[in-house]
């Protein structure tokens, strides 16, 4: 019985330990769990608010111009607080800008976020591209990051606009890299027509965007500096965001011409010729003044300058190193008379047929220092702008009316593009394999036609975006959209005069052009109304007065009796006696000659 209740005793005690253990395990268990639910509780708060802290924003970039249009480029890049500038070029004026010097782009939004602009960065030194820095910089002050023979191309203009001495410049070396910012901004060596040209790799919180600039793919360029391919497929091989691409010529097929093969014809024609040359090219390509340099001196003939825009960007050059010339081959334009024709080159400006410019001059006979014989040979070492084709062409005529020999791109390759095209454009696309693409500079088909170029080398239809000026594109990592848009359109310059010339202006100069004026003048009394002189009837551009004496008599008649009807009516009103005589003039004049002068009527009190 003893033995019995023991091992009952025992099995119990046993149970309770078993018991205690357990509840031990489940506090334990219990407590173990309320750790980890407070750990996984604060993880979770602490990833959202990393998310939340951590979060990019997105990255936006705003053409202002060289969108739909040839010329004024420039492009603003924002990231949160901080922006910078890609060029600010200007465009010439079209046909219907009378009187219009320049085509500036709107730069309001620039002059709002100043605060904000770390920096202008500029691809290369063509007009439309760093013109209207100086209009920028008397809005803004900001530093200015450009290759060597961009610095000296624009603080020549600084100069000229006298802000040399304000303006941060900061000249930079192709392969270097700048921070702006939260940007980091490369420079790619690149070619294009001028020397220093760089295309740019912009670093972003987001990702890489690769800005071409303007470019051409040479193989053999006067100066021996290729485009550096190399690092632009180690860029793409790492992953670009965006890339943003010149499009100007996107419609053509094929590959642009190497710049050293117009120095071959250049050879061909100097060879044996006993006339004099004179050769007109844009005064940026310097490579193309090089090969004409080289010419001269092989077949020993000096060289003579004419136009203000040559002879400082031969200067330029020259001074920077970026041609190369014996030291007695240039002479002065005074000088030609000393020599024989065929010891002679001319180089001049206006191979676009520019109404002032000095081979218009020379085909008109206007010229004061160079006068056309038919013992010269002209050649135009350029293709007309799209628009200028009819201006060039009138100097071709007066050139060969004249007698003159005239070879121009029709004829013989005296120029090549400096501009890729569709072959180099899908070579740029294949190394750099961006995730978004974006044409630029260029008009809406070509832009569109590069578009088609990069869908067909594999790029996304949905991540191409045809962009309008001012329209905002928003990007990160992972999507892209178009979002609204900013103060953009044009700025025109007429003398020193920028911006004062608008819409209405335009269309009177337009209305003026088209249908002359008519300027009435007459004296009334200030208390009575009565006339005491006039009405005196004055035409510029309608008709000749003393040809249409009968016209002339029948309007100040009409005058005189709609000056009596707003007495009889007691009119009084200078404001509406004017409106008056300009409808009752506009409806007569077009009835009796179907012409709309503009009318301008002048009261004079006493």
């Amino acid at each position: 019985m003893v033995k019995e209740t023991n091992g009952k005793e025992k099995l119990q005690r046993g149970r309770e330990r078993m018991i205690k253990k357990s509840d031990r395990e489940n506090k334990v268990e219990r407590k173990t769990t309320r750790t980890r639910r407070i750990r996984e509780n604060t993880n979770k708060k602490e990833m959202s608010t990393s998310s939340v802290s951590f979060k990019k924003s997105n990255l936006k970039i705003i053409p202002l111009g060289g969108i739909l249009e040839i010329g004024k480029n420039i492009t603003v890049f924002e990231y949160e607080d901080d922006i910078i500038i890609v060029d600010c070029g200007l465009a010439f004026p079209e046909d219907d800008m009378l009187g219009v010097d320049l085509v500036i782009p709107d730069m309001t939004y620039l002059e709002k976020n100043k605060d904000r602009i770390k920096g202008l960065v500029i691809t290369h030194g063509h007009e439309d591209h760093i013109g209207a820095i100086p209009y920028l910089l008397k809005l803004i002050n900001v530093p200015i990051y450009a290759t060597k023979l961009t610095v000296g191309l624009i603080q020549n203009k600084l100069e000229e606009h006298k802000l040399l001495r304000k303006t941060k410049i900061k000249t930079v070396k192709q392969g270097q890299t700048v921070t702006l910012g939260k940007f980091k901004v490369e420079f790619i060596r690149s070619c294009h027509s001028i020397p220093d040209a760089v295309a740019l790799a912009i670093y972003t919180p987001v990702g890489v965007i690769v800005h071409t600039g303007d470019f051409k793919i040479d193989y053999t360029p006067i100066d021996g500096q290729k485009m550096d391919l190399g690092r632009l497929a180690e860029i793409g091989n790492k992953g670009v965001l965006a890339l943003m691409s010149d499009s100007t010529n996107s419609e053509r097929k094929g590959y642009t011409m190497s710049e050293r093969s117009v120095g071959a014809v250049f050879d061909k024609i100097f060879i044996n010729c006993t006339k004099r040359i004179v050769i007109a090219t844009f005064s940026s390509n310097v490579h193309r003044v090089q090969q004409i340099v080289n010419a001269a001196v092989e077949n020993k003939r000096k060289i003579a300058v004419c136009g203000r825009s040559m002879i400082n960007m031969i200067n330029t050059a020259k001074e920077l190193g970026y041609i190369e010339f014996p030291e007695n081959i240039f002479i002065d334009i005074d000088m030609i008379k000393n020599y024989t024709d065929e010891q002679l080159v001319i180089i001049t400006t206006g191979s676009q047929g520019e109404p002032m410019s000095a081979l218009t001059r020379m085909a008109a006979g206007d010229h004061r220092k160079v006068e056309i014989t038919p013992n010269d040979l002209v050649i135009i070492s350029a293709t007309p702008i799209p628009g200028n084709e009819k201006l060039v062409s009138k100097v071709i005529d007066d050139l060969m009316q004249i007698g003159a020999e005239v070879v121009y791109s029709s004829l013989a390759d005296v120029h090549v593009s400096g501009h890729a095209c569709q072959e180099e454009q899908k070579l740029m696309l294949s190394l750099i394999k961006p995730k978004y693409f974006i044409p630029v500079h260029g008009e809406y088909r070509q832009l569109k036609s590069h578009a088609e170029t990069a869908i067909s080398v594999g790029v996304e239809k949905e991540n191409v975006f045809m962009m309008t000026n001012g329209r905002i594109l928003e990007m990160n990592e992972k999507n892209a959209k178009l979002g609204g848009t900013v103060p953009f359109g044009r700025i025109l310059v007429d003398g020193l005069g920028v911006g004062d010339v608008g819409n209405i202006v335009l269309r009177d100069r337009q209305h003026l052009s088209q249908d002359g004026l008519i300027v009435i003048v007459l004296t009334m009394d200030s208390s009575s109304g009565e006339v005491i002189a006039g009405p005196d009837v004055i035409s510029r551009g309608f008709v000749y007065v003393r040809e249409s004496e009968s016209l002339m008599d029948d309007i100040k008649k009409l005058v005189r009796e709609e000056i009596r009807k707003c007495e009889e009516n007691k009119i009084k009103d200078w404001t509406t006696i004017k409106s008056n005589l300009r409808d009752s003039l506009r409806d007569y004049v077009y009835q009796k000659t179907k012409r709309n002068p503009m009318i301008l009527p002048i009261i004079m009190e006493v």
